[in-house]
């Protein structure tokens, strides 16, 4: 299993690289604007700094990568790496978010304020850097979990919360500046038609990017396991694995690595043949007389 091993190992110290340095990144843009009290190119420092939508997604997309870190020390301690889905789901919406932020600040603030002022001071990580990584490690690194086309629709919520309390302060209590100009720039309706199917689009394309990851790495996994196990298809993988596991295990109690048979389907295999591997393993592990009582 060295093969494997290899690759779940290099994938963990991947993720905590990219992770422990998104989460820096993100604690320092973000003290860096909380303790700027003033700045005459933007409105919105100190505590203030809460209202933008960049530095909330980054904030975002912090709390995710952090969540990723005991997973990945678990994984290099036990030679086996997976993010729970509900996580993906969470660092798939935050970098959606913060490929948002990039965007803007790319294709609309440095037009108008200029490329370096955007991306200098706090702004070269909130703007440039945190965004870069978490695209890159969403994209590239994570890619052991398939996202389905529904999942994209979740990665909206956040962009659309913040779109409702933006017009309600700007527009509507007049509490706060245009600050990124979609309401006094250009016609609020275009800004507000426009966004969401923006939004849909980037998601899309992290999606595709991320399950392309993924499609690559579930082969070369496969191939590693019927290599390790000299089997000819994932029946007698199956086989071996759990004759191998049962002569390891001492507790008496099966445990089915519904994870790692999940990941091992081949492209046009069903659930169904995953709940029939699971028996396949149960049945295999049963056979062994570990468990012959």
């Amino acid at each position: 299993m060295n093969g494997i091993q290899k690759i779940n190992r290099r994938k963990c110290l991947l993720t905590l690289l990219f992770s422990a340095a998104v989460v820096i990144c993100v604690c320092v843009g973000v003290v860096m604007n909380l303790t700027t009290l003033h700045d005459e190119n933007f409105d919105h420092m100190g505590i203030q700094t809460f209202c933008m939508f960049t530095v909330n997604s980054n904030i975002f997309m912090g709390i995710a990568m952090f969540l990723t870190l005991p997973y990945t020390v678990d994984g290099l301690r036990n030679g086996y790496f997976r993010l729970p889905d509900w996580l993906v789901q969470l660092l798939f919406v935050s970098a959606t978010a913060l490929t948002l932020t990039f965007l803007v600040s790319l294709l609309i603030l440095s037009p108008v304020k200029g490329f370096v002022l955007i991306f200098t001071g706090s702004r070269f990580f909130l703007h440039g850097l945190c965004p870069i990584l978490a695209i890159v490690v969403f994209c590239f690194v994570l890619k052991d979990t398939h996202l389905s086309f529904a999942s994209t629709f979740l990665s909206l919520i956040p962009v659309f919360i913040y779109a409702c309390i933006y017009f309600m302060m700007v527009e509507v209590v007049g509490q706060w500046p245009d600050f990124y100009g979609f309401l006094t720039r250009i016609p609020a309706w275009i800004s507000l038609a426009g966004f969401l199917p923006i939004t849909f689009a980037i998601a899309t394309l992290l999606r595709i990017l991320h399950n392309k990851a993924c499609k690559r790495y579930r082969a070369q996994a496969r191939k590693h396991y019927l290599d390790a196990f000299e089997a000819e298809d994932t029946r007698g993988m199956i086989i071996h694995m759990a004759a191998r596991n049962s002569k390891k295990d001492t507790t008496g109690n099966i445990v089915i690595p519904y994870q790692v048979l999940r990941m091992l389907l081949s492209g046009g295999e069903s659930e169904e043949n995953f709940e029939e591997y699971c028996i396949l393993y149960m049945k295999e592990c049963l056979k062994h007389e570990l468990y012959q009582e």
